[in-house]
């Protein structure tokens, strides 16, 4: 089941270690299958409640690939290049199944 890396970014420094960690990211998704599908897009519009910042979100094949990405030597070697300089909050979730309805979460609930 495919999986996304989610991100709400608060802020970002933009600085030369930016720059790198944007320049090396995508070579460290490729081995996991990972691609972005947004990427703090300009033309967004708040619909509903508070949402400072940005949001940037990878998906992957599957959550195994989501979080064998994250754990990766090559990505855990740039990291430190973002964290420095931006604000996040970042998860990792697994998505849901092709066809899946909002009426499915009732029986989990059950």
């Amino acid at each position: 089941m495919t999986a996304y890396a989610i991100a709400h970014v608060h802020s970002t420094e933009f600085c030369p270690d930016i720059v790198e960690y944007l320049e090396r990211i995508d070579e460290t998704l490729e081995a996991f299958g990972g691609r972005f599908i947004v990427h703090a897009s300009p033309n967004k519009r708040g619909v509903e409640g508070d949402w400072p910042g940005d949001a940037i979100v990878i998906e992957f094949p599957s959550m195994a690939e989501a979080n064998a990405w994250w754990e990766s030597p090559g990505y855990r070697e740039i990291l430190p290049l973002r964290t420095a300089h931006m604000v996040a909050d970042i998860i990792l979730i697994e998505g849901v199944p092709a066809g899946y309805r909002a009426k499915d979460a009732v029986k989990k609930l059950a």
